[in-house]
């Protein structure tokens, strides 16, 4: 568990006392209280009220809040409170201020508003972490360090102090700039380095500008990828200073910080090596389906292997910086917190206690409304679920997540692919991994979403959407796979580039080639709008339609000892192979030559599943109801969840059990939902 101090699923939040007169501090008390309120999130935003000057720490409002709170019986996840510096700092210290992309430097105000390279930035950063762990390291109420706050929300740096650390990171990778020169292809546009001060940061004033749909353009995406590896490295030696310094006087204490699941700026494999447990904010997009909060705990969650993880922030109600900021219907707020538990999340915290008074978060939702008081429709859902999880106990905590599938999914792949000048624009990394994702949750299959540096053999099946960069041994190790009895997936733009997106020369999909026995010649890329067909083989179909609609991307392929499995139904090349296996060993690896409907994907994956012997968490699957599996001590507890607006009966097959929120036992393989409502059954 993530501290034995605190032995239930944690529930509560993010607090700021410092906000309001002490007057109200005794009052948030009571409402904890009785909502069920047993950890919350402390000093977040804080610096500048504990350092109101260079020299001067004042920790007194600090103490007695945390004081109060033990008294109380909250724990307290302690933040650092190094998100947001002082506005003497920056006064005094510019170079703590970010340079933009366009070239201009920054004035104080905002938030995320350091540098990471800034020496004056890490000097107090670091300073304020000793001070705090030194003051704190004893107080009872400490349960879990909070380093910072959602790194990276603020646009890339380019200043000289970054600058110069690019260089220096550079020279670290490469070690010669014959190397260096080698790997980026600089013979292209005469752009030889022949010194390190040659190097510039790619921004709007050297290799980088604003393309179309969002996309950042540039004309040499290995620099403007090596730019992207060591600014996440940048950000995340700040977490690490931080870390150390709480180490030295908390050894025994976990620190984290805030991720915030698909955020493309960081790559989260490397932080998860150097956080304790992985906790993660879950604001899903107004129009997002619920497979997609559903894939990002998947994603946190594995960053650790499986170890469960901490949901942070989430809204009891609603957000505040949409277009149109909708409530959570009644049943959803618990809906959305049994989702991350059932998906590995040992804790349900929420941003934020109370609602601000003033500034641009005075209409984010929080538990205790402006009004003030218990009498709201938010406060009542959030003590009725404080009212479950401490009935539940420690029951659920450390139980781990049950998948025998896997999507790889990769930051550094992430970055190349929306980098690259073709063959369209209109190819979304994380949108096209989210539809193999979505295909299997809609069939009721588990799945983890892990690195190419995970260990592969646990799972029947691998599946790797567009993987256009092959790091060094990835093929190897995916060819290894395979021959041991594994059945991988991958798709169109595929084997394309090396880790330094260069092209791997003789032919698509480069590495990938003799693994999956073909050949792609060329890549079609379609205008919106228009489509080719998928049609599948003579005898092939088992159960699938005959034919599906597919788009965007067509590779042309030529078989080199794979089967064909369907062929592509229009354009000058109807006929070719659009989906083909390859028996590798034991094992098969397939190939998805172009985008499919997402009828396709739900009907082939299942299918391949099936094959593998890898079947649905519960018989039938039913439209919008979310079905999984954590298992404790050899007891296995199943979560059925429904996000339909209304009630409905899920059967359940052959499983059995007891419901662990009613006490009722489930005997006849059958079970009524109500609208967003979830059960938990204890699987005899």
């Amino acid at each position: 568990m993530i501290n034995s101090n605190k032995s239930k699923i944690w529930y509560g939040g993010d607090y700021n006392p410092e906000q309001w007169d002490k007057a109200v501090w005794d009052e948030d008390l009571r409402l904890f209280k009785l909502a069920g309120i047993d950890v919350v999130t402390l000093n977040v935003f804080g610096w500048a009220k504990n350092q109101p000057d260079e020299d001067t720490y004042d920790f007194g409002w600090l103490d007695e809040v945390m004081d109060k709170l033990d008294a109380d019986g909250v724990g307290v996840c302690l933040g650092t409170s190094t998100a947001a510096h002082p506005a003497w700092m920056a006064r005094k210290y510019p170079d703590v201020l970010q340079v933009d992309f366009n070239g201009h430097k920054r004035k104080f105000g905002g938030r995320h508003n350091f540098c990471p390279n800034s020496p004056t930035y890490r000097k107090y950063a670091v300073r304020m972490a000793e001070k705090l762990s030194e003051r704190y390291k004893d107080h009872p109420s400490l349960l879990v360090w909070h380093i910072n706050n959602e790194y990276g929300g603020a646009g890339t740096c380019y200043c000289d102090n970054c600058e110069a650390a690019f260089r220096q990171w550079l020279k670290e990778r490469y070690g010669t700039l014959e190397a260096l020169n080698h790997a980026w292809n600089t013979a292209f546009w005469s752009h030889i380095f022949y010194d390190w001060e040659d190097i510039v940061a790619p921004n709007a004033l050297s290799e980088e500008w604003n393309a179309a749909n969002g996309r950042m353009g540039t004309y040499f995406e290995s620099i403007s990828l090596d730019y992207m590896r060591f600014y996440s490295a940048s950000i995340l030696e700040c977490f690490k200073l931080e870390a150390e310094a709480i180490k030295r006087y908390t050894p025994n204490i976990p620190v984290t910080t805030n991720l915030m699941g698909a955020f493309k700026k960081l790559d989260y494999h490397q932080w998860a090596k150097h956080m304790d447990v992985v906790s993660w904010d879950n604001y899903p997009g107004p129009d997002a389906p619920p497979s997609y909060p559903a894939m990002m705990h998947d994603l946190m969650r594995s960053l650790k292997d499986g170890q469960p993880f901490m949901l942070m922030e989430q809204t009891p109600s609603q957000v505040n910086y949409h277009p149109a900021n909708s409530l959570k219907p009644p049943g959803a707020m618990r809906l959305r917190s049994y989702q991350a538990v059932a998906r590995g999340a040992d804790t349900v915290l929420f941003f934020q206690m109370r609602r601000s008074v003033g500034a641009c978060e005075k209409f984010h939702g929080a538990v205790i409304e402006h009004a003030g008081h218990e009498n709201t429709r938010v406060f009542r859902e959030c003590a009725e679920l404080g009212k479950e999880l401490t009935a539940l106990g420690d029951t659920l905590l450390d139980a781990r997540f049950k998948a025998k599938v896997a999507i790889l999914f990769d930051w550094n792949n992430w970055w190349a692919v929306e980098m690259t000048s073709g063959p369209t624009f209109a190819l979304k990394y994380v949108d096209e991994v989210h539809k193999y994702y979505a295909a299997l949750y809609r069939s009721g299959i588990a799945a983890d979403m892990i690195s190419v540096e995970a260990d592969l053999s646990k799972y029947d099946v691998v599946i790797a959407p567009v993987m256009y960069m092959v790091k060094q041994g990835v093929a190897d190790k995916l060819e290894q796979y395979t021959t041991n009895g594994g059945a991988l997936i991958t798709t169109y733009f595929s084997g394309i580039v090396n880790e330094n997106d260069q092209v791997t020369l003789g032919g698509y999909p480069g590495e990938l080639r003799k693994l999956l026995g073909i050949w792609a010649e060329e890549i079609d890329a379609l205008p919106s709008g228009r489509h080719n067909r998928i049609i599948l083989t003579e005898g092939e179909s088992g159960g699938l339609k005959p034919e599906y609609e597919c788009g965007m991307l067509c590779d042309l392929i030529h078989t080199e000892g794979a089967e064909v499995k369907a062929v592509y139904g229009d354009n000058f090349y109807r006929g070719m192979p659009a989906l083909t296996v390859n028996k590798v060993g034991t094992g098969e690896a397939w190939y998805l030559a172009t985008s499919p409907e997402s009828a396709f994907l739900q009907d082939w994956i299942s299918q391949v599943c099936a094959s593998r012997g890898v079947i649905p968490v519960v018989p039938k699957a039913v439209e919008g109801v979310e079905a999984t599996i954590r298992s404790k001590d050899g007891q296995d507890y199943l979560f059925v969840l429904n996000h339909n607006e209304t009630p409905l009966t899920v059967d359940l097959g052959t499983l059995t059990g007891s419901n662990l929120l009613t006490g009722r036992p489930v005997l006849d393989g059958k079970i009524e939902l109500a609208e967003y409502d979830v059960q938990i059954i204890k699987l005899t």
